[in-house]
């Protein structure tokens, strides 16, 4: 249950980071302070929660870049183009890739996303 908690939150904050971006040159991204902040906000979400993620529970979604996310999580609090290019990859590399991976997980893995509690998966009691 605790795993599609956390991979709901990542793919919730992923689409915001699409929608919120989709169209957006890197100029235009980097000069509108609002759509900076809010993609920001969002993407700290993704890497705290992917961080959060149980490391079996990574190791099951392999195609995933959790080392990429690791990567931006530590750039985002630094000033300048160092901040400037982690966002942008994010934004137009790891955001979709990680959402396309999370897809094909779904469909072949759907006991992962399912919000179950654990004891539920065990018989009927006698």
């Amino acid at each position: 249950m605790l795993n599609a908690s956390l991979l709901s939150i990542i793919e919730e904050a992923g689409i915001a980071v699409l929608t919120l971006t989709e169209g957006v040159e890197k100029d235009e991204f980097l000069a509108s302070h609002l759509t900076r902040a809010e993609t920001k906000r969002q993407i700290q979400i993704m890497s705290e929660t992917a961080a959060n993620l149980p490391s079996p529970t990574r190791s099951l979604l392999a195609e995933v870049d959790w080392g990429g996310w690791h990567t931006v999580a530590q750039q985002l609090g630094s000033r300048g183009d160092a901040e400037q290019d982690a966002l942008w990859f994010a934004v137009r590399a790891l955001v979709p890739a990680t959402l396309m991976w999370l897809r094909v997980y779904r469909t072949n893995q759907p006991e992962m996303f399912e919000c179950k509690p654990a004891s539920a998966a065990g018989g009927e009691s006698a």
